[in-house]
């Protein structure tokens, strides 16, 4: 009996390397890295997977070619049969894989405070199994670097990734954004890594994965399936929502993001703006979201920017152990590289490429050649509209309650229709957004107003210098 089960397992070995061979390695780890064969019976092969959207997604896409596979080896298979098994098998590992996790998992257990990316190859696996969007493995608490601009969004990751299935969910949804190159990503990698348990379902989507899974489940009439499969997650996190378009993908969305949470299951969000912000999205998404908590990752500061640098050599000499950056390059490359953080990395492996191709240490000189084009004039502050609301009712003393109310008394009107145009004039805001932001008024109310204002400020002096002064206010 093991003589025939060791040679069904071998068949299975090589039809599985054909499979590979047929479909690529990132179609193969995606949908069959977890497929196990349960037994081979005269004509027909008995395969199974552990989701039913894993089940419906290979009968739709490849039966044909799992089925050749099969009979490249048997040719007397004439029919796979694929279940969904229960309960869910961990995905393969060795034995000495499995040891040398268990006392990882063991030393995190004395270290609660550490998260670090334990089992980072099953967890991968298990994860675009699932549908999952690809997960960088460096991207893990470990690597992630603390300051003051993102203390609120680290603390509150670390806090849903330490979270267990039937814990009380504290912050639902948790929304981090942040401008480009800031931690977003890195944030929600981290809790994905971290996260995921013999216990819990951690799955990483970009909203790009999520429109292209939901469109091609309504193709192939998988949609179902392919909701099931989401509402099962413990975790659902979401990076780049600024980008889930399409009234029926956007719906689907929503009818998840309440289903997960209605059920106790977190969310985690990320996008490039607030949610108030997101014009494409409907105002049950936007209310939704700014329901949970909302943290802004702020611009890095002097001092983080230099610990990024530091943290981004010490990994280089992993890899390259006489690669050195003396402290005064850092210090030049902290001050004049103010961006995002991915033009510090960037500019760490420029120094690499040169030293290691050049056989020449680095040095100040040649750091200043190297990164000129990373160096950009420092962009003005990003003004937004309850700033400018904020700024216009202290200048005019009225309340912005005021501003967004419809009196219509001389002492609001004015302060109103300056706020609405400088919302206009010093934001990428749309009219009708900016008359949603004012209470609801129509895009025809705040297009009058901008002219009003236009009208005014060449002809009337001190309203020109009044207008002038709350711009410097709200640009320094």
């Amino acid at each position: 009996m093991a003589i025939a089960e060791g040679i069904e397992q071998d068949r299975w070995t090589r039809v599985k390397g054909r499979l590979r061979s047929t479909v690529g390695e990132d179609v193969y780890s995606s949908w069959f890295a977890r497929m196990d064969l349960e037994r081979v019976g005269g004509e027909s092969v008995h395969l199974s997977v552990p989701t039913r959207f894993l089940k419906s997604w290979i009968q739709t896409h490849y039966a044909d070619r799992v089925l050749s596979c099969w009979q490249s080896e048997l040719p007397e298979v004439s029919r796979v049969d694929l279940t969904v098994r229960t309960p869910i098998r961990a995905p393969a590992v060795t034995k000495d894989a499995k040891a040398s996790v268990e006392e990882r998992l063991s030393e995190q257990e004395h270290r609660p405070s550490e998260l670090r990316a334990v089992a980072t190859v099953p967890v991968s696996a298990s994860h675009e199994a699932l549908g999952g969007s690809p997960l960088d493995p460096r991207l893990t608490f470990a690597t992630f670097v603390g300051g003051r601009s993102n203390t609120l969004a680290l603390a509150a990751a670390r806090q849903v990734a330490e979270g267990r299935r039937g814990d009380n969910v504290m912050f639902n949804p948790l929304y981090i954004h942040a401008g480009v190159g800031l931690g977003k990503t890195h944030l929600l990698q981290a809790v994905t890594w971290a996260g995921n348990s013999a216990d819990r379902k951690v799955l990483y989507l970009t909203a790009e994965k999520f429109m292209y899974g939901f469109v091609a489940a309504l193709k192939t009439q998988t949609a179902l399936a392919f909701k099931e499969a989401l509402r099962g997650i413990d975790v659902l996190v979401i990076d780049d929502l600024q980008f889930l378009q399409g009234k029926s993908t956007q719906a689907e969305f929503c009818h998840t993001l309440n289903a997960l949470i209605d059920a106790g299951r977190q969310v985690v969000i990320a996008a490039d703006r607030p949610p108030s912000d997101l014009e494409s999205l409907d105002d049950r998404v936007r209310s939704r979201l700014a329901g949970g908590l909302v943290v802004e990752m702020g611009a890095l500061g002097e001092e983080l920017r230099l610990e990024i640098l530091k943290s981004r050599v010490s990994a280089a000499r992993t890899h390259h152990a006489s690669f050195d950056v003396p402290l005064p390059v850092l210090d030049y490359l902290a001050k004049a590289i103010t961006h995002n953080g991915r033009d510090l990395e960037g500019a760490i492996n420029r120094l690499l490429a040169h030293s290691k191709l050049n056989s020449t240490p680095v040095t100040l000189e040649m750091a200043e050649r190297e990164v000129r084009d990373l160096i950009r004039p420092q962009e003005p502050r990003r003004v937004k509209i309850e700033d400018i609301q904020r700024v216009v009712a202290r200048q005019y003393n009225v309340s912005r309650s005021d501003l967004l109310s419809s009196r219509r008394t001389a002492n609001v009107v004015r302060p109103r229709q300056v706020a609405m145009y400088l919302a206009k004039t010093l934001t990428l805001r749309s009219l009708p957004e900016i008359g949603r932001r004012f209470g609801g008024r129509d895009h025809t109310t705040v297009l009058h107003a901008v002219r009003k204002i236009e009208s005014l400020v060449s002809k009337d002096v001190a309203l020109s210098d009044e207008v002038e002064l709350l711009k410097r206010q709200l640009q320094e």
